[in-house]
């Protein structure tokens, strides 16, 4: 073997051996920094959302009023819906948390967090999402909304963690989805029917408040 190649190769495998190290410590402050707080609802959902977007005053309104309740409420930490969602959350007097990650053009933080946390890796911050979530509420959004909303499914259905209620906030932006899955995924044998019980099409807030009230009473967490 050309010994130049064979250097570029063995520097290839030491830098991959540190990254482990870089994983390894990313999954221990995600884990520290998360190990005190109460029971969380996480929302995701498009950065794209203005301020006057329907779905981001859904967004706002509903975290709000779930922090109210007593939940913690985690979000990316960005801009649109997750601004919404931690706004929310400070307004309904709740732990408001943002799981940052690190982009080639840079997320700004919105300014509605009370505990950041910034994730080089999105695999570690998806963990820390589904570890400390009992539900998962997704507002309309885009690729990485779709990647999140297909993770929690996929890691359901296949045992892998404790099953949690998925809301899919906004009937309208939804229905077409969820109907490409019932016609086609449904129909063609790729999943159960039972499978779609994971997923909940929702507009009523109140649905979502009611659904993770009872959860939580389930689990003991209220009385």
């Amino acid at each position: 073997m050309d010994m130049r190649k064979r250097y570029i190769i063995d520097d290839f495998n030491i830098q991959e051996s540190w990254r482990l190290f870089r994983i390894l410590a990313e999954f221990v402050e995600g884990f520290d920094s998360m190990a005190e707080i109460p029971p969380a609802v996480t929302f995701f959902g498009s950065a794209r959302l203005k301020e006057n977007d329907p779905y981001y005053k859904s967004a706002r309104k509903l975290s709000k009023a779930l922090a109210a309740a007593g939940c913690a409420i985690i979000t990316g930490g960005g801009p649109g819906a997750m601004e919404a969602a931690n706004r929310g959350a400070q307004e309904g007097k709740g732990l408001s948390i943002g799981l940052n990650i690190d982009l080639p053009h840079e997320q700004e933080p919105n300014p509605y967090i009370d505990k950041m946390i910034t994730f080089r890796y999105f695999f570690v911050r998806k963990v820390i999402f589904v570890k400390y979530s009992i539900a998962f509420v997704i507002m309309p959004g885009g690729f990485g909304t779709m990647d999140e909303l297909f993770e929690a499914l996929t890691l359901i259905q296949t045992h892998k963690i404790a099953p949690f209620p998925v809301f899919l906030v906004g009937t309208e932006y939804w229905k077409g989805l969820v109907g490409w899955v019932k016609d086609n995924m449904l129909a063609d044998r790729m999943i159960s029917p039972r499978d779609l019980d994971i997923l909940h099409i929702v507009d009523s807030h109140e649905e979502v408040i009611e659904a993770i009230k009872q959860l939580r009473m389930e689990m003991g967490l209220i009385d």
